[in-house]
């Protein structure tokens, strides 16, 4: 993965929101929304961005890496922040932006498209709304035990939340991936950037990452049906971990989706398959 140049922008207040831009630096800007417990380190493309002209921006969200912690931070106000720092680094106002988002990242995405501000929307491997109905059903108890927590018992849930560190993530992920993931995830190139950006989602005590992880579980209440612009669905068929369904449920419920499941690609899609979602960007 190539390195990115550091970049912040400040929010009301004077909090500071820190990412990286991997440019080049007259690419076309597109918006990287990372998944649960990753800051801005994480990132997709390589140089497959440079030949697609892909400038990618990425960003710790608040009480991550480097942003300061927001401590009445909600979904609404996390995408504020994404617009003010998108903002701030392409020094203009009334951007409108594509945005790719992988996994738990895709709630944030989700509520930035329903902002206006996006103007193409690919969710790669995303999370599903746990307590939606239909996606609650198709689950076990123990799939749905945390995100049942949650609803019931907010402060329990983020007490539990807050046993989790960096290390007990890794391990998590790799003893629960595929072995066409595993064996990407423990590539010595991949690990030690998934590492980094594990050591950013767990700054300050584990508080960005409990507060993500807490919105995320939470009914997200998005009327996904208003949803116009275009959004793809991209998933891998050996996927267990993101969705029941391969996202069939998610895309239904936008309008405007449009869902393609590899049948060669597991939850690692965004990486292993880097090229198919800087097509994504493209398509009409």
């Amino acid at each position: 993965m190539i390195s990115g140049a550091p970049v912040h922008a400040l929010a009301p207040g004077g909090r500071v929101l820190s990412g990286l831009d991997f440019g080049p630096p007259d690419g076309d800007p597109v918006l990287f929304i990372a998944g649960a417990a990753t800051g801005k380190s994480m990132s997709f493309g390589g140089d497959l961005r440079r030949s697609a002209n892909i400038r990618l921006l990425t960003m710790d969200r608040p009480g991550m890496g480097s942003s300061a912690v927001h401590s009445d931070r909600t979904l609404g106000s996390t995408v504020e922040d994404y617009l003010t720092f998108v903002e701030g680094v392409l020094g203009r106002e009334d951007v409108r932006i594509p945005v790719v988002a992988n996994s738990q990242g895709s709630v944030f995405a989700l509520g930035a498209a329903l902002a206006g501000w996006v103007s193409r929307l690919v969710l790669v491997s995303p999370a599903d709304e746990l307590a939606h109905p239909a996606i609650h059903a198709m689950l076990p108890p123990e799939a749905t035990r945390l995100a049942d927590l949650v609803r019931t018992n907010p402060a329990e849930a983020a007490r539990v939340l807050g046993t989790f560190t960096a290390e007990t993530m890794e391990s998590m992920v790799l003893e629960g991936a595929d072995d066409i993931d595993r064996a990407h995830y423990t590539e010595p190139g991949f690990l030690s950037v998934y590492r980094r950006s594990l050591a950013e989602g767990f700054a300050n005590e584990g508080a960005g990452y409990v507060r993500d992880t807490l919105i995320a579980m939470r009914p997200w209440e998005l009327p996904l049906g208003d949803l116009r612009l275009p959004v793809t669905i991209l998933f891998g068929a050996r996927d267990a971990g993101h969705s029941p369904d391969n996202g069939a449920t998610l895309a239904r419920r936008i309008p405007a989706a449009r869902r393609e499941v590899r049948n060669d690609a597991g939850g690692a899609l965004l990486w292993s398959h880097s090229d198919v979602v800087l097509r994504s960007l493209r398509t009409s």
